[in-house]
């Protein structure tokens, strides 16, 4: 059974964690997300949708507040910052996103949860690895291009992971610890052996500090999503170092019709463009050069 999958399913409650420990062997090893919402039926996320967990099995708000508990270590409280970012990063990699009402907007805590979303981790070793062998001789900046749950996080694990065991100095800002899934000072993910990681800090002000307290040959953002993430990509750039970056986007067409992203590409930061698409063991990796 996928180590990813046992470590989502412990958040949740007993009842729930039997039923989803009862699904087939194949949807468990497939399984992206566990989402649950008040007065539904649990649902488990597959590439092709999301599938009922078991019918008539309803969850809660106190079913929520227990994955909760259990994702924070019973210290719900002390996680108010990450939860007022709509999400929390628990142990073995595996991040929950909530949903709910926050009490004095978002300077409160989170009230009531109404549904939570349980990310199955997974460290694909191996992912996009031909596309990356194109990537790390000449040394080149990356940007990374798929749709939502296309695979663009795994592979800038394994690209950041490939160039940092070959001695490449990489400074990773990991804003939602999904990429080294930092627990207790320790990556989750194998991100290599000189990689710093930074994690719970705005890609922005993580990639100012890290250059300059890390002295870094490398910095990896996932997920550019503000006019601040270009700034911080200018900003390394003009000092020399290599950006690792990814985008939500099919392509580079889609890319260039969004106003942020047109900003983006006329600095000139990125040499190579790395389009995914298709899902699964089926994904495939497209490797353009600007």
């Amino acid at each position: 059974m996928s180590e990813g999958f046992l470590a989502a399913a412990a958040l949740l409650p007993d009842r729930l964690r039997d039923a989803a420990l009862a699904l087939p062997e194949t949807d468990r090893g497939r399984a992206e997300e566990i989402r649950l919402r008040a007065g539904r039926e649990p649902a488990v996320l597959l590439p092709e949708g999301e599938r009922v967990i078991c019918r008539g099995l309803k969850a809660g708000t106190r079913d929520m507040s227990t994955v909760l508990e259990r994702a924070t270590c019973s210290s719900v409280h002390a996680a108010e910052h990450e939860l007022r970012r709509g999400f929390v990063s628990a142990r073995g990699g595996v991040r929950v996103g909530v949903c709910g009402t926050l009490a004095d907007g978002e300077r409160g805590g989170m009230r009531m949860p109404s549904s939570v979303c349980i990310r199955v981790p997974r460290q694909i070793r191996g992912a996009g690895a031909a596309a990356i062998a194109k990537l790390t001789c000449p040394s080149v900046s990356v940007l990374a291009l798929s749709p939502p749950g296309g695979g663009k996080t795994t592979f800038l694990r394994e690209l950041v992971r490939t160039v940092s065991d070959c001695g490449t100095r990489v400074s990773l800002c990991d804003e939602r610890a999904e990429v080294a899934a930092v627990w207790e000072g320790q990556p989750q993910f194998d991100v290599g052996r000189c990689t710093d990681v930074l994690t719970g800090a705005p890609k922005a002000d993580a990639a100012m500090l890290l250059l300059r307290a890390m002295n870094p040959q490398v910095i990896a953002l996932d997920e550019i999503t503000a006019g601040q993430d270009i700034e911080a990509i200018e900003a390394a750039a003009n000092c020399g170092v290599r950006v690792y970056a990814t985008a939500h986007a099919a392509g580079l067409d889609e890319l260039c019709r969004r106003p942020l992203y047109r900003q983006l590409m006329e600095l000139h930061a990125f040499d190579v463009v790395v389009v995914i698409s298709g899902a699964g063991e089926c994904r495939r990796y497209e490797v353009e050069y600007l």
